[in-house]
């Protein structure tokens, strides 16, 4: 079994203990439910920071523990005073390490877009994603049939979220791609060896059409990662491991920012 429909698997049973707790009438009267999003799509496209979206992680299958010693306020706040364009938080416990208040933490403490990082199969963890103040939730086009992520993408549009929509090739994006994703996310990740390279969104950018937002997800540990991606039309960049594998995943943050403003100078 792959690790990836290993997940699937037991996200699928999570959910069922989940909405047996929490029913989704709850979810839908919590404060945060009611309250407007904060646009990833805008935020992304503002011509006054680089684009990054900071993630909050403390493990992962491909690389283990990476960062335990994680708080979620301290650094969520630090990721953006850095210059961060936006937060990327996963909440899956059992691969990452992360829970659902880790989203609900960092959107107490900051204004800015929060994409709820998890591996998303039902329509109840949408409902949980805004309840905790996520604006954009993230669909994985090899997790889920083209009929399956549209309806999702559908559902969450439907309840006032983004949708990010994550591909790692060419017959995923001319799949799954509809009018309900927002951003269009290519993961350089192969996700049968975990080797990553930036090349395999360079390769991918023409063919994603141009009204969607398009980002690169994994392996960008550069300044001229950066400026190259951005020179293939990426508005985005989803960086993760290369920060928390640091003591202070802010300090990398703002140094990266630095280095790329520098080398955009020259």
């Amino acid at each position: 079994m792959s690790i990836l429909k290993e997940i699937l698997d037991h996200k699928s049973q999570e959910v069922k203990v989940q909405r047996a707790k929490v029913s989704e009438k709850s979810l839908e009267d919590r404060l945060y439910f009611k309250k407007p999003i904060v646009s990833m799509k805008v935020h992304l496209k503002s011509l006054d920071k680089i684009g990054i979206i900071s993630e909050i992680k403390r493990s992962s299958p491909s690389e283990g523990s990476i960062n335990s010693n994680i708080d979620v306020e301290h650094l969520s706040k630090g990721y953006i005073e850095a210059g961060a364009s936006a937060l990327s938080v996963l909440s899956d416990y059992k691969y990452f390490g992360g829970t659902l208040d880790d989203v609900l933490t960092a959107r107490k403490f900051n204004d800015c877009p929060i994409l709820r990082k998890e591996f998303i199969v039902d329509e109840y963890q949408l409902l949980e994603a805004r309840s905790v103040g996520a604006d954009c939730i993230l669909l994985i086009a090899a997790a889920l049939s083209e009929k399956r992520c549209n309806e999702l993408a559908d559902f969450a549009k439907s309840i006032g979220l983004e949708v990010l929509l994550e591909v790692h090739n060419k017959q995923e994006i001319d799949s799954h791609i509809s009018a309900s994703v927002d951003v269009v996310g290519v993961n350089n990740r192969d996700l049968h060896n975990f080797t990553t390279s930036i090349q395999t969104s360079i390769e991918l950018s023409e063919y994603i059409p141009n009204e969607f937002v398009k980002i690169s997800e994994s392996g960008i540990t550069s300044a001229e990662h950066i400026v190259e991606l951005k020179k293939h039309g990426f508005e985005g960049f989803l960086i993760g491991t290369h920060f928390m594998n640091h003591k202070q995943p802010n300090e990398a943050c703002a140094k990266l920012i630095q280095e790329v403003k520098k080398l955009e100078l020259q």
